[in-house]
């Protein structure tokens, strides 16, 4: 007997293939730097597999540790003139503050979104805006709470400056937190990143803090939560405030 033909617009696969379509859709990738983490629990699980506490624990500590890493798809909007989120969490600065010397902005105080990464975040960095990268700069230093004012200024941290296609200057810094102990910063000098593209990462508990253009009009509140690469923080001066 011949096959019917497949309707047109329907894409042939199996039921097992749509399950697995669907939990890929569900289920976030895993950003690359979080694979080692991943996989040392998961050897554990495997070599203890003949001892049920042990297989379980490791599966569970893999599971958790696939969960901090994750790396969802976000789309940035479709507007000019804008600043993102560089990171999903919560706005715990909205102020004016002098930015990092490593940026070499000037002494005079920029506007300032800081974000606090609780260790349930998801915790990719984001660029607030596109742009060629500048400089990248790293600074040892101390592992306060990465919720405290002081932070930004005593923390270990890695700062970013991008020039925007106008030659307007933002600063993105990663820093660290009680818990984190490793920056990752895959951006270089001379690099083109999108508004929203991912360029690092902090691991276990930081703050993200964005320096803006004098002028920009900061559109975040305090305690608001922010979607990286979606939340729109700041309209900049030579923007419209919708």
């Amino acid at each position: 007997m011949a096959r019917k033909p497949t309707p047109v617009g329907t894409p042939p696969t199996s039921g097992a293939a749509h399950v697995v379509d669907l939990i890929k859709k569900a289920i976030p990738p895993l950003h690359p730097g979080g694979v080692p983490f991943v996989a040392a629990p998961l050897v554990v699980a495997a070599l203890g597999r003949n001892r049920k506490w042990v297989r379980r624990a490791g599966l569970a500590s893999a599971a958790a540790t696939a969960t901090f890493f994750r790396h969802p798809h976000r789309v940035p909007p479709n507007r000019t003139g804008i600043a993102v989120a560089p990171a999903d969490g919560e706005v715990a600065l909205v102020d004016t503050a002098v930015p990092p010397a490593e940026l070499g902005l000037g002494t005079e105080p920029l506007p300032r979104v800081s974000i606090f990464l609780s260790v349930l975040d998801v915790h990719v960095q984001r660029s607030p805006v596109g742009g060629i990268v500048r400089k990248v700069v790293h600074r040892p230093g101390q592992f306060l709470s990465a919720d405290l004012a002081d932070a930004s200024e005593v923390n270990e941290r890695t700062s970013m400056l991008l020039e925007m296609r106008d030659g307007a200057l933002v600063g993105v810094v990663q820093i660290a937190g009680l818990l984190a102990r490793r920056i990752v910063c895959d951006a270089q000098v001379g690099d083109t990143v999108p508004i929203g593209d991912t360029y690092g990462l902090i691991r276990f508990g930081s703050r993200v803090d964005t320096y803006l253009p004098a002028g920009s009009t900061l559109l975040v509140e305090r305690g608001q939560r922010t979607i990286g690469a979606e939340t729109v923080i700041a309209a900049l001066p030579s923007a419209p405030v919708l």
